[in-house]
């Protein structure tokens, strides 16, 4: 069997199995993944609820949809379904990086001489509980975890049990990774709509459809980079792109940190100063093509 062959069946299985967790898999070889689509709002729904068919946050979903009410967006209203992205500058051969500005866990695998990309939105640490950046490692992974009730959580809810076994009412989910500094943990939730958000304790949470698959696939021992990158650039296509969001913990001047990096990319030349201001402006969390 030729090697086409074979990576086809790989990326086929791969995409299936993704499919029934809600994320996606792509080649680690693009820099910008995914592709922007369309929803007519049936009646009823309401934006949180469509971020989550689509696999994406409330964060993205926001972002993308400025004008619409995210509770009552409105029967027929057009949403965008913001699923393309730009890699973080910080992809290692294998492992997970973690981008807190745009609340996304990208998972990098080889397979065979291929290199694929997995991505899932995720809510992280509050204000007051920042989700730490840094180089860290999966030392541990525990399926059907018991929540040992943190003292500083105890402290604001004293009527917590000190441990909440696995089951409905365990806000770790179905499956738990543990990190090697500090109590952190990448883990489900029994709160799903607090993906997209920044309300934990520090902690990564993500969709209860996609723990199973991320626990089932990354190895103790892997690699675990969190980073804060609210604007990201790559190429696709010959065209430049950039990224950018909104992050209210930062005070970001967003033009320097766009132009550096399209500096440091030898991208600048290439660039249009008009759709540049205008993407940065915006920030919506969508690849925008900003060349020339």
């Amino acid at each position: 069997m030729s090697r086409t062959v074979i990576l086809v069946l790989v990326l086929c299985s791969l995409l299936f199995t993704v499919s029934k967790a809600h994320g996606g898999a792509y080649s680690a070889d693009e820099a910008v993944i995914g592709r922007v689509r369309s929803h007519t709002v049936k009646k009823g729904e309401s934006l949180m609820e469509i971020a989550r068919r689509f696999d994406l946050g409330f964060n993205e979903i926001a972002e993308a949809n400025p004008g619409l009410d995210p509770f009552v967006p409105g029967k027929g209203a057009k949403v965008v379904i913001p699923a393309s992205w730009i890699v973080p500058d910080a992809a290692p051969a294998d492992g997970i990086v973690i981008n807190l500005s745009e609340m996304r866990l990208y998972y990098f695998v080889t397979s065979g001489d291929e290199r694929l990309v997995i991505t899932f939105p995720i809510g992280i640490g509050s204000e007051e509980n920042d989700t730490p950046v840094g180089e860290f490692r999966l030392i541990q992974k525990i399926e059907d975890p018991s929540w040992h009730v943190p003292a500083s959580i105890m402290k604001e809810k004293p009527e917590l049990p000190r441990v909440v076994p696995p089951g409905p009412d365990n806000p770790l989910g179905s499956h738990a990774m543990r990190l090697s500094e500090r109590d952190i943990l990448i883990h489900g939730t029994n709160k799903p709509w607090g993906v997209g958000r920044k309300v934990s304790h520090g902690c990564i949470r993500l969709y209860p459809e996609d723990i199973p698959y991320l626990f089932e696939r990354v190895p103790v021992g892997a690699r675990v980079t969190i980073v804060r990158q609210p604007v990201k650039v790559g190429v696709k296509g010959g065209k430049v792109y950039i990224e950018a969001h909104r992050d209210q913990f930062e005070n970001i001047d967003y033009f320097n940190e766009a132009t550096g990096l399209l500096i440091k990319n030898n991208l600048l030349n290439g660039v249009n100063a008009q759709k540049l201001f205008q993407a940065i402006g915006e920030r919506k969390g969508i690849p925008v093509d900003i060349s020339k």
